[in-house]
């Protein structure tokens, strides 16, 4: 089959969220063929370049929602209104979202207001779907909508909608420079309308709709759904919409609870036009289930990672130190070094000897900033020691990187401590923790994200910003070398069983299978010669009825015109032959047992117009 690929700030290119289990996807799927339609985030990802493709790999278009270029579209007057009123209906769902009420998601209204509130929540979501499409069409017609998106026009809107009546308290507090924020903010969310990638020689010649992830990446997918009837499966390994909550901290409310609103139904509408959709892990899917996802068209699929790397450190665990701690990771305040640093004072009070390796650097200046403040932190809490009176002191704490001489790749990191740490407060799916998996090393994490999911039964779990607990955890592991070695061993068989790219590939693939095992048939396949291949459009997608869920048409695209006509019955009911007593004004015959069977036209008859009355089927009438 032809997969459309989905990615934002990811596949092809070198650096990204998704990339490399992407990659893994694509290369382990041989037999299908991929469209990659990437949208891109910045200038610098775009410079480093793509990643090598694999043959299977025979379309690549790309998208920018970073640069600032102007379409060029100019609207006449009809356009003009037909914009205004779709924009204006956007905004209108937008304004009256309550904050912290997710669109879609049940259990958040009161009990006095539990009747009416599914019909108005479905009411606001068909509106905003009505909206979105309509500037898709739009878009679709004139040629572009970053112009518009940008205009005078789509300011008004907004400040409108929140100066209407309905409007929440803290759409009412927008102001003209958040209004303009929040303009430009869904200009860049909102590019995707005006993207030519849905004919029928872009993602209208695919078989399935792969996104990547939700949000933004998700968008093109719903329109080749919307325009092509093109079947969606999303995959989410960290819930965008989470994200936006955690990120733009110093945005002011009312421009969070506007961006949160269009976010929240975006994801809403995705979820509820996707055929399928696959969280990484149970975290990821108590999200979705919030913002309104389907139970019944979840699937948790956990992400694949490549063991290969580790197999040498999980098959000699004894090779580690074992009076030495080891972090792995990216430095950023999210990962909570600082109670780590705490921790580990505590736990050089019962031990000694101990020493902890923290491994990694920072991604952005956020975070190098708080590597420095670690640092700080660590020299103050442990100043260096020494064995002897001329003996060069050391600190038992040191931050260091992979790819030196002393750690050359993360599996050595992991390799060189007896046990792993994981100190953090926001966490998605752990996937250092999985690769400590990996190496066969006991763990010590706090109860964040999906690290519960994660680890099962084979590591020992704190509740985050407690140093105390994560130190005498620590403690409890490293005076016990049989429990180590034992939660090592089952976390390395865990880890091999559940989250391999084999287990994901293949899980994927029977995905695919499935989806489109449901979906009918949209075009004509034709041979070499240009001829249409017997039975390679179903019957069962020209038949409306419940062997199809499309509700739109049933019909192949672009395929004969009969297809479209009315099912035939293959039989008909002729009055006549139909015999009511006198005086029973049509009810039922006393002597309806003395009659014998009912009279059957055969199936000639349907050739006559005249015939096409309702006849009963009988058994055995051939």
């Amino acid at each position: 089959m032809r997969i459309g690929l989905l990615t934002e700030g990811g596949y092809p290119y070198v650096s990204g969220e998704a990339g490399l289990w992407c990659d893994r996807l694509v290369r382990g799927l041989g037999q299908h063929e991929f469209d990659v339609y990437a949208l891109t985030r910045s200038e610098r990802q775009e410079a480093r370049g793509w990643v090598p493709l694999p043959p299977q790999v025979s379309r690549v278009r790309t998208a920018s929602l970073w640069d600032a270029e102007d379409d060029g579209v100019v609207y006449g007057r009809r356009a003009r209104r037909r914009f205004a009123e779709h924009y204006g209906e956007l905004a209108a769902t937008l304004s009256t979202t309550v904050p912290g009420q997710v669109p879609g998601a049940s259990g958040t209204v009161s009990q006095a207001n539990s009747e009416a509130a599914p019909d108005h929540s479905a009411l606001e979501a068909d509106r905003f779907a009505n909206a979105l499409y309509g500037l898709a069409e739009l878009a679709r017609d004139e040629g572009g909508l970053p112009r518009a998106l940008r205009s005078e026009t789509a300011v008004r809107a907004l400040e409108r909608a929140c100066r209407a009546p309905g409007a929440h308290r803290l759409a009412r507090e927008a102001r003209v420079p958040d209004l303009l924020t929040v303009a430009a903010r869904l200009e860049r969310a909102l590019r995707p309308l005006s993207l030519d990638w849905y004919e029928d020689d872009g993602l209208g010649a695919v078989d399935l709709c792969h996104a990547a992830s939700g949000g933004t990446a998700a968008l093109p997918g719903l329109l080749a759904r919307h325009f092509c009837e093109v079947p969606l499966l999303v995959t989410e390994y960290g819930v965008r919409l989470r994200a936006h909550y955690l990120t733009d901290p110093d945005s002011s409310p009312s421009i969070r609870a506007l961006l949160a609103a269009f976010h929240g139904r975006l994801a809403a509408e995705t979820y509820r036009r996707a055929a399928l959709i696959t969280p990484g892990n149970a975290h990821a899917r108590r999200w979705q289930e919030r913002c309104g996802a389907d139970r019944a068209k979840l699937r948790t699929v956990h992400p694949g990672m490549d063991a290969t790397p580790f197999a040498e450190a999980g098959e000699s665990p004894e090779c580690a130190d074992p009076r030495t701690l080891v972090w792995v990771g990216r430095v950023e305040p999210a990962k909570d070094l600082v109670s780590l640093l705490h921790a580990f004072a505590e736990i050089r009070k019962e031990e000694p000897g101990a020493r902890l390796r923290i491994v990694g650097g920072p991604a952005d200046p956020e975070g190098a900033a708080y590597l420095a403040h670690c640092k700080g932190l660590a020299a103050q809490l442990f100043p260096d020691e020494a064995d002897g009176p001329h003996a060069v002191g050391s600190n038992p704490v040191s931050f260091e990187e992979t790819g030196g001489p002393e750690l050359p790749s993360r599996a050595d990191a992991y390799a060189s401590g007896a046990l792993v740490v994981l100190s953090s407060v926001v966490e998605g799916f752990p996937a250092g923790l999985v690769e400590a998996m990996f190496c066969g090393r006991a763990t010590v994490s706090t109860d964040v994200g999906a690290v519960v999911e994660a680890i099962g039964g084979t590591g020992l779990v704190v509740p985050p910003r407690n140093p105390r607990a994560l130190a005498e955890a620590c403690v409890a592991l490293l005076r016990d070398p049989e429990r180590r070695a034992r939660l090592g061993a089952a976390a390395r068989a865990r880890a091999l069983e559940l989250f391999t790219v084999e287990q994901n590939v293949a899980a994927f693939h029977g995905i695919y299978l499935d989806i489109l095992s449901r979906t009918p048939a949209r075009r004509v396949v034709l041979d070499e010669t240009g001829e249409p291949v017997p039975f390679s459009a179903p019957a069962e997608g020209h038949v409306p009825g419940r062997w199809t869920e499309s509700t739109a048409r049933a019909a192949v695209r672009g395929g004969p015109g009969w297809a479209t006509d009315a099912p035939v019955r293959a039989t008909v009911r002729d009055p006549a032959s139909e015999k009511t007593p006198a005086g029973t004004a049509g009810g039922p015959n006393p002597d309806a047992s003395d009659m014998g069977p009912p009279a059957a036209v055969p199936l000639t008859a349907i050739d006559e117009p005249s015939a096409m009355a309702s006849v009963p089927v009988t058994e055995g009438v051939r």
